[in-house]
């Protein structure tokens, strides 16, 4: 049914009488078969150009037609098309190198077929991983998109594989479970069919099994197939809330909201959109984002706006748009946006460059109906425009304060077993009561501080150490108190504490 539609859609786009047509995609042999199809149904003849070859006729037979003499070379090909004057399509696989500013000999011709298109209907059919045509001849030109797998069909070739890897392995089933096989359905949507292909292999032929521990290896895969350079990083390391010390109302919040957000189904929900957190510098906002994705298994990618802001005008909004393209190819998906104040803000000494990046990034948190939860954090929350952290934006805006007394325990216990300690060998109790007002940055840097402290007196690590480390501390708490406070009285009613 999918590639009957596709088919149609192809033969519409020929039919309509547009001059040059577009194809971005790696699947050549996939493209070819499609067009081999379109052309049969259309009654066309299908020509194919290629640099090692040159242009020969493609067909469904098994006669095999010779590359046509003296077509070789690109602009030879180009003038060949030009005066064989017969209606056909006419396909040139990685043309892109020879549509440039380099070239307008082959500009010109290929402008020169266009322009006689409605007296000799020949199609030109450009085929590359991608390609940018010059601005003389895209208005004479039609993009076609090669849809994407559903998870219908990738269950399907799921299960063609496992079948194919049993028949070479003595009849033996490849081992699974049915919700490891709904998350690597939902993780290899965005990829073509020959991607999805390749990594459902590389995770059966391994050693027979698709497991849950391998979901993150197919994630950052799946980034790297999609060839991405930019403002968006693949983050490889997702914390779990496990590491997380305190923020329980936060956690239970997440937990509330992750079926629903992971479930494809219409429910009648719309999906959680996202949350900000804003607080105190090392206060856990950061490991926070990171353990949502860890909690909800689905990849983390985190918005570098340095890597946004280009010097060029509206360039910076096309990055972002690049970005957020991105995110949507990765659905689902949590997309961290760090420190999002020192990228965001409506000042106009930029020439109005973040006015019109805050626009985009809106727009698509207004409109955006894919799985993709936005994580915000703020240290300074004065500099952030009010548009964006009004409700509407984002599900819920949390408050992330210094840790009690209970979660600086508990903030001990996680670092001090991180760190190959026995944690219920030290006074927990009154540790944490000793670094009141320390975020949980600080305590770590304690633990890390008394470590280098007990390793150079050649001692284990204890109490009486970690306490003279805390003494020899000044938190933030002390050194930043009037702006923590601010922060505080910003957030009394209009944030929900996160502990």
């Amino acid at each position: 049914m999918g590639d009957t539609l596709e088919k149609n859609d192809l033969a519409i786009l020929i039919e309509s009488k547009n001059p040059i047509i577009v194809i971005e995609s790696h699947e050549e042999s996939r493209v070819t078969e499609l067009l081999t199809k379109v052309a049969i149904k259309l009654k066309k003849p299908l020509f194919g150009w290629h640099l090692t070859e040159g242009l020969r006729r493609v067909e469904m037979t098994d006669s095999h037609f010779a590359p046509l003499d003296n077509t070789q070379k690109p602009d030879d090909c180009l003038k060949h098309i030009k005066r064989m004057e017969r209606p056909g399509i006419y396909v040139l696989y990685d043309f892109h190198p020879f549509l440039d500013e380099h070239h307008p000999e082959q500009v010109r011709l290929v402008k020169d077929i266009a322009l006689q298109f409605q007296k000799y209907h020949q199609t030109l059919i450009f085929v590359s991983h991608k390609l940018k045509l010059p601005e003389e001849i895209r208005r004479f030109s039609a993009k076609f998109e090669l849809r994407l797998p559903s998870h219908a069909e990738l269950e399907k070739l799921i299960h063609a594989e496992a079948t194919r890897w049993a028949l070479g392995n003595q009849g033996q089933k490849v081992r699974t479970d049915k919700t490891t096989m709904q998350r690597l359905v939902q993780n290899l949507t965005g990829l073509t069919l020959s991607d999805a292909q390749q990594i459902i292999r590389n995770l059966i032929y391994d050693d027979g099994a698709i497991t849950d521990c391998e979901m993150d290896k197919v994630n950052r895969a799946r980034y790297e197939l999609l060839d991405v350079n930019g403002a968006v990083h693949y983050e490889y390391e997702t914390a779990h809330f496990a590491d997380v010390g305190g923020m329980q109302v936060l956690k239970n919040w997440l937990e509330r909201r992750r079926k629903i957000f992971l479930d494809d189904r219409d429910l009648g929900l719309d999906k959680p959109k996202g949350i900000m957190l804003v607080g105190v510098q090392g206060g856990g906002k950061s490991l926070a984002a990171k353990a949502v994705a860890g909690m909800w298994g689905v990849p983390l990618l985190r918005l570098d706006f340095g890597a946004l802001y280009s010097k060029w005008h509206g360039e910076s909004e096309n990055n972002l748009r690049e970005s957020l393209k991105l995110a949507e190819m990765m659905a689902p998906c949590v997309l961290w946006l760090d420190e999002i104040e020192k990228g965001i803000s409506t000042g106009d000494n930029d020439g109005g460059t973040s006015k019109r990046v805050l626009g985009t990034m809106l727009t698509f948190m207004q409109e955006n109906k894919l799985p993709i939860f936005i994580v915000a954090t703020a240290n300074d929350i004065s500099a952030l425009p009010p548009e964006l952290v009004r409700k509407g934006r984002l599900d819920e805006i949390f408050f992330v304060d210094l840790p009690d007394h209970d979660s600086r325990q508990e903030i001990m216990r996680i670092h001090l077993s991180k760190r190959k300690q026995q944690a219920e060998q030290f006074d927990l109790e009154a540790l944490a009561k000793a670094c009141e007002g320390f975020s949980g940055a600080e305590i770590e840097q304690v633990i890390i501080a008394g470590l280098y402290a007990a390793h150079y007196d050649d001692n284990p690590l204890c109490d009486e150490t970690l306490l003279k480390e805390i003494a020899a501390t000044s938190p933030l708490s002390k050194v930043m108190a009037e702006k923590m406070q601010v922060l505080r009285d910003w957030a009394d009613g209009r944030a929900v504490l996160a502990n």
